[in-house]
């Protein structure tokens, strides 16, 4: 396996942190920018609001950052429009509203994560204007994925400007990336499937937009059954989030590698909507999975960040403070 990292290329997060992977109940983004600042300890996040409607779900969000290049809501779903709409309007002035009470209440946070749709997923949730997916269109989706690098780089940019001082954390959620791969995605018909996309143009894809964020400051989150992690961390990523319960021995010989290879794991141990849980049963999965690669302890803070499985939009404000608190808990016991 080659090596994905600069040998200099520290972490941003420091061990023994916990995290949750963007979104969040409600619709007010100062209270919840406020409550993950003080809740989500040493590595807080950028909340995403789907509650707030149309242009505040994950698509229409990182649709927002794209240059020259518009997406427009039709009955049929996220489409690629001539000029910039309503929707898209909407989807802007919500970042812009987070972003400044970001800028209101997030001074002097060491670090900070943001997330964005990686570009597989944006391309099979958007269709053309002939009402195909732009995945189906290889030379649509170079012209997406480009204009998506370039959208991240200035987002990275002004949260710079913003939050001096800061590093920043680039999260890129790739759900979809399985089925893409393995030509899964439905047609907007839904009577058939798009075509696989070869490695070869996903990997170099996901690659381009990695690379705006610092070395040692990215995340790729895939939550699917058959992630490619191998695909994954080859594009360059600092980090892999995963969930626990869909990991198979099969994958145990390569997270051994990446770990290895200083691939951090983000390791998805609390199920996104309302479940008893205890921090037993936290801290047992992320023991039984160290325990079945081998390694010693002591690497153990360093490699492997709790989080939940996905996100917490699904769930009860009580739950998202509980299990706040137990993957806080399960990141510091971490330790040692």
């Amino acid at each position: 396996m080659a090596d994905r990292r600069p040998a200099d290329a520290g972490r941003a997060w420091p061990a023994g942190s916990s995290t949750g992977l963007g979104s969040l109940p409600g619709t007010d983004a100062g209270e919840a920018i406020r409550y993950v600042l003080d809740e989500c300890g040493q590595l807080p996040y950028l909340p995403e609001l789907p509650q707030r409607g149309l242009g505040a779900d994950m698509i229409g969000r990182t649709g927002s950052l794209l240059v020259d290049l518009d997406l427009e809501w039709q009955p049929h779903g996220w489409t690629v429009a001539p000029h910039t709409g309503a929707d898209a309007r909407r989807a802007r002035d919500f970042m812009s509203r987070d972003l400044d009470a970001l800028t209101e209440h997030g001074q002097q946070v060491p670090v900070l994560k943001v997330q964005v749709c990686g570009p597989m997923t944006l391309a099979a949730s958007n269709e053309l204007p002939n009402l195909h997916k732009l995945l189906s269109d290889h030379g649509a989706f170079r012209d997406l994925a480009a204009s998506l690098a370039e959208g991240v780089r200035w987002h990275l940019q002004d949260l710079s400007s913003r939050l001096p001082g800061t590093r920043i954390v680039l999260q890129v959620d790739e759900p979809a990336l399985p089925a893409v791969l393995a030509g899964t995605v439905p047609t907007p018909s839904g009577y058939g499937t798009v075509r696989s996309m070869a490695p070869s143009i996903a990997q170099p894809a996901l690659a381009e937009v990695l690379a705006t964020a610092a070395p040692g400051h990215s995340v790729v989150h895939c939550c699917a059954a058959d992630a490619p992690l191998e695909l994954m961390a080859n594009a360059g990523a600092s980090a892999l989030a995963l969930d626990y319960d869909l990991l198979t021995t099969r994958h145990l010989d390569l997270i051994g590698e990446l770990v290895e290879a200083q691939v951090s794991i983000w390791l998805g141990i609390a199920p996104g909507t309302d479940t008893a849980l205890t921090f037993d049963q936290l801290r047992h999965k992320v023991a039984a999975l160290w325990q079945r690669l081998g390694f010693s302890r002591d690497l153990l803070a360093d490699a492997i960040v709790p989080t939940p499985s996905c996100g917490l939009a699904g769930a009860s404000p009580g739950y998202v403070r509980r299990v706040t608190s137990l993957l806080r808990d399960v990141g510091e016991d971490l330790l040692g």
